[in-house]
C-alpha cells in the first residue's frame, strides 16, 4: 500500500497545487506551468495502463521524461526574477529591462513555496516511469530528472531561507518598489 507511488493521489496533488497558485497568484504565469504539468500526468497514467512492446515503452518513456526535464526547467525560469534581497536594501534606480518587483515578501514566499511543489511532483511523476518499466537506460534518465529536480529546489530553498531571515528581522512584508 505504501510501496509505490499512487498516480491518482499525485494528480490530485498537483491538482490542488494547481488551485492554489491560481487562487493566490491568479496573474502568475505558474498557474499555467502547474496546468500544464498536469496534462503530462494524464498522459504518464494512461501510457502505464497500456500493454506495450518493452522498446515502445522505453521510447515513450524517455519521451515523457524529456518532456518532465522542460518542465522542470520551465519552473526554474519562473523562480529566476524573485530575489529576496530587493526586501534587505534600498530600492536601487531600475534599469528599463528590470523585471517589475510586485510580489510582496509573503506572496513571494508562496510563489517560491509552489515552485518547489511543482519540482517535486515532477521528481514524482518521473518516479513513476522507473516504478512501472524497469529499464536501466529508463532508471538513468529518471535519475537525471530528480537530480535536476532536487537541485532545482536547492536553489528555491536558499532564496526561502534569506526571506525567512528577513522576517526574523521583522522587515517590512511588503515589496520595496524598484521600478
Amino acid at each position: 500500500m505504501y510501496r509505490e507511488l499512487d498516480v491518482d493521489r499525485i494528480m490530485a496533488t498537483l491538482e490542488r497545487l494547481h488551485r492554489r497558485i491560481c487562487e493566490r497568484l491568479p496573474e502568475s504565469g505558474l498557474g499555467r506551468v502547474a496546468e500544464e504539468l498536469s496534462a503530462v500526468a494524464s498522459g504518464i497514467a494512461v501510457f502505464f495502463l497500456l500493454t506495450l512492446e518493452g522498446r515502445i515503452k522505453r521510447r515513450a518513456s524517455l519521451r515523457g521524461l524529456h518532456e518532465l526535464r522542460s518542465i522542470a526547467h520551465v519552473v526554474d525560469m519562473h523562480q529566476l526574477t524573485k530575489d529576496p534581497e530587493q526586501f534587505l536594501s534600498l530600492p536601487a534606480a531600475a534599469t528599463t529591462t528590470s523585471p517589475a518587483r510586485i510580489l510582496t515578501r509573503f506572496q513571494m514566499a508562496r510563489y517560491l513555496d509552489y515552485c518547489s511543489e511543482l519540482l517535486s511532483l515532477t521528481s514524482k511523476l518521473a518516479a513513476l516511469h522507473a516504478q512501472y518499466l524497469m529499464d536501466p537506460v529508463v532508471l538513468d534518465a529518471v535519475n537525471d530528472v530528480e537530480s535536476l529536480a532536487g537541485a532545482l529546489s536547492v536553489k528555491i530553498w536558499q532564496k526561502t531561507m534569506i526571506l525567512d531571515s528577513i522576517a526574523v528581522r521583522g522587515t517590512s512584508p511588503e515589496a520595496v518598489p524598484t521600478e
